[in-house]
């Protein structure tokens, strides 16, 4: 959305909270995303009035201005209501338009994942990845890989799983690494992250996510799992369970132990990557069209220019 456009556009409100300015006027912070992402809003005028014409969790109809803020895209709605779906259905409103979702389908994702199991030579852990595979299917096919920071959208989950585990097969190769225990390590390293996030509109943290995290989650499902496979080898089992408990590669950044096997070090680093790189083209999508380069990204401390992602 470019500095100074403004008009009507149906989002979803995935956020909502009163604010006060410094002058002690009440305001309200917003966060509004449609398929192409997320955005922040605020409304000043009329905010006693309107904050009861939406909660977030509602679609909602808006119109309003993009402003420059701090570097950033913000809306400044002028009107906004509930989506009166009979009504607006005529004007173009249709709730898959209003959820972010990655760019490839669903079907097409699955059909990749399945045959990246069926490459695993090792039959204990391709019926283990199998099995927890077909008891998640249906969270697989749908949550997003983070609430925010990531693949933080519909598919995003399966997106990211795929990424990690084209980036790493050829580095296992290249250095003689076990590819099937990377492609375990790659489907496995966020699986407690089905349990972690509650996903219907948007994410949320769930109470298990808040209170135990997706790395210990993960490796409980798999604990669980793998006994459930006659014969499972423990070495094996302690091999995956170390690729997901070192996979954020540092101690600093949440992970219990850091890498200690090819295997696990390979995939901590295709995680990265790809964490990464989801962060650098959700921050192209959502920059000004103004400038040759993005606003500062926070989180990888830098700006991007944007001449640098094709076509």
């Amino acid at each position: 959305m470019a500095t100074g456009s403004s008009g009507w556009g149906f989002f979803l409100c995935t956020e909502k909270e009163a604010r006060q300015t410094r002058a002690g006027d009440l305001f309200l912070s917003l966060v509004l995303q449609d398929r192409t992402g997320r955005i922040r809003g605020r409304i000043f005028n009329e905010a006693a009035r309107l904050r009861d014409e939406f909660d977030a969790g509602d679609f909602v109809k808006v119109q309003g201005r993009a402003d420059l803020y701090n570097g950033r895209v913000q809306l400044i709605v002028e009107r906004i209501r509930r989506v009166n779906p009979d009504q607006d259905r005529a004007q173009g409103f249709r709730e898959e338009d209003c959820i972010p979702s990655a760019p490839r389908p669903a079907g097409e994702m699955w059909a990749e994942l399945e045959a990246l199991i069926a490459r695993v030579g090792d039959g204990h852990v391709r019926v283990l990845l199998e099995r927890i595979v077909r008891d998640n299917a249906e969270r697989l096919r749908l949550w997003p890989a983070a609430q925010v920071v990531h693949h933080a959208y519909r598919g995003g989950f399966l997106e990211h799983v795929l990424a990690v585990a084209r980036a790493a097969l050829p580095l296992a190769e290249a250095y003689g690494a076990n590819a099937d225990l990377v492609i375990a390590g790659a489907v496995l390293h966020d699986i407690g992250k089905l349990q972690e996030l509650d996903y219907d509109l948007s994410a949320s943290y769930s109470r298990e996510g808040n209170l135990v995290g997706h790395i210990a989650l993960g490796i409980v499902m798999v604990r669980a799992a793998a006994a459930a496979v006659e014969g499972f080898p423990d070495l094996a089992r302690t091999q995956i369970e170390h690729m997901i408990v070192s996979h954020h590669g540092r101690k600093e950044y949440g992970s219990p132990v850091e890498p200690m096997t090819v295997e696990a070090l390979i995939l901590s680093m295709a995680d990265d990557l790809d964490t990464k790189i989801n962060q650098v083209r959700q921050a192209l999508r959502d920059a000004d069209a103004d400038g040759e380069f993005t606003a500062y990204h926070a989180r990888l401390g830098r700006v991007f220019w944007k001449g640098g992602e094709p076509g």
